[in-house]
């Protein structure tokens, strides 16, 4: 039996001894002042009802206590007590389900709501509930309770049919905001992050990782590291290209990019379909600090001057400027970089250009491709070194991790368990809180993974996800169609090939036709939403400032200091943060071993600054700068547990907690769209040297579990 401490239910531990004599005899005297009790029956020949308790699979979710429960119909009328053990059996074990015969109830109507209560007996009482199921034997009606809730110990808990409701329709008014005050004690917020987002005070007991769900970052990469020959590695740096390329054979597989890294279509590619698929923008105008002349790019320009490339579409860019100066390990500090890139006659995205530091000067100059082979590639590399940390600190990290994890706890605080809304949200957070505090918080620990794999550190991170927030918008890096759009790669007769964009644009447009059908149902009419003080309380949240405890998200659709005013924003603010902990993540998370695994395709970390010249570099001089055989293996078993995929694809819930008929089909209904755009996804990439699979449904989970 569970022997775990309450959570929701008490703030007092498990018991570590077993129930005392006094204990039994309470537990005995509180069964006799109940008065009658309603006799269960071995079977159910007689017709009566057939109640079905499930226990959740959390950790200390099963529970010793003495359990009963009521019935009531929808005339008000109550049944009597129902027992919920067994004699001589463990019942409500952790993920299990019990199952009661109850007699025929005289003139009893349709099953509305149950009444369930437990006692603190035995040395593991506290319980969690996933649902009841109350089976008509006469008639077949199924009736259906969900819980997902801790049963706090002496207290008589009501839930109605399918328990989803708004709060000012919620016959349990008071249960309703004694639940909500018990949550927020337990959800507070903290920025552990100096002046960066809104994350958990604590993990609470609720957010555990369940039974089945272990996911131990560092025994993992133990058991990985066992099963690598590169544990065995004695000498520090690597000694040649092919030195570094034989690592791949023994160990934990080559990636792809091994025949690809350094050629220029590839790099074109990382930009549309890599982990960082985010900054690619149609230049319309060379920037005033990107020091590209037209003499530099004619000859890459297939026969176009560099103005008619611009005006007809044909040259593209991407600047990383937020990474500008900030501090690295090596005691430098970073680099900005920009890159400048031709649409050719194939619809390849060719690199033509590349700044590695904001401003223009004769230290800084522009790389070509007509450069020296091995000094273009440095170029290249010391690039991805600028795009990987906008990637890991802000993409990655900052955009769905954490920021994620801030509106997890301001639903816990605002939202009912009972409330349409927390129901919709509840499966896409599954996890979230564990994954950081458990996993997450260990690589960015001081001394820990970032700060011996990636060039900027704890600190660096920490800086540039500060500066990226201040940036970053609900309504549109939460929207991949508005954030396209904004950066003018909208239409595929723009840019044919941007696979993240189709993929990422389609799943959303899936994710928001699911969430409009449960919103207009639940809000069927104006008042409804106006009266929704809980959804009101919720963005309010969403929107202060940090500094004020709040989650301060900028661009939540609605009255700037206000509320939601209509349906379609609170459609819009829902669907992009179900988009941000599936897809958003996805995106950012899946290939990281691809991507980081091979450290010249896409270094984390480089020895040295960027060339501050053309001198002509050689294979030795890229070798030289990769980082040690000891940093390149745990980026290679990190990254690979990090692309493992941790939970149920998108849409299949881990946790159902909807179950209203009209909410089933609507899941159902998200499924079936999503299958369609996965068989779609699969059908393009058959046909494709390079394909992108990343965003397949298949392979987006629910939730950012790690």
């Amino acid at each position: 039996m569970d022997t775990e401490a309450e959570g929701l239910s008490t703030s007092e531990g498990a018991s570590a001894s077993s129930p005392s004599a006094t204990e039994a005899a309470a537990s005995i005297a509180q069964r006799a002042a109940m008065g009658p009790v309603l006799a269960r029956m071995d079977s159910l020949t007689e017709g009566g009802y057939l109640v079905s308790v499930v226990t959740g699979d959390r950790r200390g979710a099963g529970t010793d206590a003495n359990v009963w429960m009521r019935i009531h119909d929808t005339d008000g009328r109550k049944s009597p007590i129902i027992t919920l053990n067994h004699t001589f059996k463990n019942d409500h074990e952790r993920g299990e389900t019990s199952s009661f015969c109850v007699r025929p109830i005289l003139n009893f109507g349709a099953v509305a709501k149950v009444e369930v209560w437990r006692d603190s007996f035995g040395f593991g009482h506290a319980w969690f509930i996933d649902r009841i199921e109350v089976q008509d034997q006469m008639t077949g009606e199924l009736y259906v309770f969900p819980f997902h809730r801790w049963l706090p110990a002496n207290v008589h808990f009501f839930v109605t049919m399918y328990d989803c409701v708004l709060p000012h329709d919620d016959p349990n008014q008071r249960q309703r905001r004694d639940e909500l005050q018990r949550k927020r004690k337990l959800y507070r917020y903290k920025a552990w992050i100096p002046e960066g987002p809104t994350q958990s005070y604590r993990l609470p007991e609720d957010e555990q990782f369940s039974h089945e769900y272990k996911w131990d970052i560092l025994s993992m990469k133990a058991r990985m590291m066992v099963e690598t020959k590169l544990i065995k590695i004695k000498v520090t740096h690597w000694q040649s290209m092919d030195d570094l390329r034989r690592v791949y054979k023994y160990s934990l597989g080559e990636p792809r990019c091994l025949d690809h890294w350094n050629e220029d279509r590839w790099f074109g590619l990382q930009r549309v379909q890599g982990v960082n698929p985010y900054l690619i923008t149609l230049c319309k105008a060379i920037p005033e600090k990107f020091g590209v002349e037209e003499y530099m790019v004619k000859p890459f320009l297939d026969g176009m001057s560099l103005d008619e490339a611009l005006e007809n579409n044909k040259i593209f860019i991407t600047d990383i400027p937020l990474v500008e100066g900030v501090p690295l390990m090596t005691g430098e500090t970073l680099w900005g970089s920009m890159a400048l890139f031709f649409l050719n006659k194939r619809n390849d995205l060719m690199p033509i250009a590349i700044q590695l530091r904001q401003q223009k000067s004769l230290d800084n100059p522009v790389f070509l491709p007509s450069d020296p082979p091995y000094t273009w590639i440095a170029a290249k590399m010391y690039y991805n070194n600028s795009d990987s940390s906008y990637h890991q600190s802000c993409s990655h990290l900052g955009f769905t991790h954490l920021l994620m994890e801030g509106v997890t706890v301001c639903t816990h605080r605002n939202l009912s368990p009972s409330h349409p809304l927390f129901k919709l949200m509840a499966p896409h957070f599954l996890f979230l809180i564990a994954i950081n505090s458990r996993g997450i918080s260990k690589l960015i620990s001081p001394g820990g993974w970032v700060d011996k794999t990636l060039a900027v550190g704890v600190n660096g991170m920490f800086e540039i996800i500060r500066r990226g927030l201040d940036v970053w918008r609900l309504d549109v890096h939460g929207n991949p169609e508005k954030d396209i759009e904004s950066r003018g790669v909208l239409s595929p007769e723009v840019l044919p090939w941007y696979p993240y964009r189709d993929d990422a644009i389609r799943i959303n447009a899936a994710i928001r036709n699911y969430v409009a059908k449960i919103v207009n149902y639940y809000y069927d009419t104006p008042e409804k939403l106006e009266n929704d003080y809980e959804l009101h309380q919720w963005r309010d949240e969403l929107v202060k400032e940090r500094h004020l405890t709040g989650v301060g998200i900028k661009g939540v659709p609605g009255e700037e200091h206000g509320k939601f005013t209509n349906v379609e924003q609170v459609i819009d603010t829902v669907t992009a943060i179900i988009q941000q902990c599936s897809v958003g993540h996805a995106a950012a998370n899946f290939q990281q071993y691809e991507e980081y695994a091979f450290p010249p395709n896409y270094p984390a970390f480089l020895y040295n600054g960027p060339p501050k010249d053309k001198r002509a570099w050689t294979q030795d001089d890229i070798v030289s700068i990769l980082p040690s055989r000891q940093v390149t293996l745990d980026s290679m078993i990190i990254t690979k547990l990090l692309s493992s995929k941790g939970t149920n694809s998108l849409g299949d819930f881990e946790v159902q907690y909807m179950y209203e008929p009209f909410a089933v089909r609507a899941a159902d209904e998200f499924r079936a769209e999503l299958k369609l755009i996965s068989e779609d996804i699969k059908k393009r990439n058959s046909c494709k040297d390079l394909p992108y699979p990343y965003l397949d449904p298949e392979i987006v989970p629910n939730s950012i579990s790690i």
